[in-house]
């Protein structure tokens, strides 16, 4: 069973840039669908970007043209570069395995790690 831990978070200014990892142990994350879901402060956690096992990416609307998601196999680690980065996008940052993608969306395993903070400061 594969295992993902998350890193990369940190705090950055409005308008910076992180790149978030998720690195994979236990099993090959390239025969995975991979998505990046993220939980803001009082709020319930949603999908931000997937990659499918073709290597096919998936947004939501309001990630869309700052966030890129991309995977190594070579380094068995899925990646979220985020850039030009708003105080919306604070939030704690997990991935997942995808039971399956659909309309455009990763429908997760129910299996979370404990994620890694971003915060975004004005």
């Amino acid at each position: 069973q594969v295992q993902l831990v998350e890193s990369g978070g940190g705090l950055v200014q409005a308008g910076g840039s992180l790149r978030l990892s998720c690195a994979a142990s236990g099993r090959t994350l390239s025969t995975y669908s991979i998505g990046w879901f993220r939980q803001a402060p009082g709020k319930e956690r949603e999908f931000a970007a997937a990659i499918g096992k073709d290597d096919a990416t998936y947004y939501a609307d309001s990630v869309k043209g700052r966030l890129a998601i991309s995977r190594d196999n070579a380094k068995n680690t899925v990646y979220l570069q985020m850039n030009t980065l708003k105080l919306e996008d604070t939030a704690v940052y997990y991935c997942a395995r995808c039971r399956y993608i659909v309309s455009a969306m990763c429908v997760p395993e129910n299996t979370w790690g404990q994620g890694t903070q971003v915060t975004v400061s004005s």
